[in-house]
């Protein structure tokens, strides 16, 4: 997948990570983006650790992926980073 397809499923992801979790892009537009990137990675990598299909490209099953991953970095982010600020 390109480095567009990533940017843009990962600002999906992002969005609707945001959404799901309550913040509302409280973070703003650029965080929802990184931090949907971040989690399109690390849903690839946790579904890929139980023995799941991971990203496989710009479809519903890898935007369900990322955005769970987006979730966990995003809650990460608030309880983790965020309470340390």
């Amino acid at each position: 997948m390109s480095i567009i397809g990533w940017i843009v499923l990962g600002l999906i992801a992002g969005w609707l990570g945001s959404k799901l979790f309550g913040t509302s892009g409280s973070q703003g537009v650029l965080m929802d983006i990184v931090l949907g990137i971040i989690g399109a990675l690390v849903g690839g990598f946790v579904f890929s650790f139980f023995g799941a299909t991971g990203v496989t490209g710009f479809n519903i099953w890898s935007l369900i992926v990322a955005t769970i991953g987006a979730l966990i970095v995003l809650w990460l982010y608030h309880n983790v980073i965020a309470k340390r600020a």
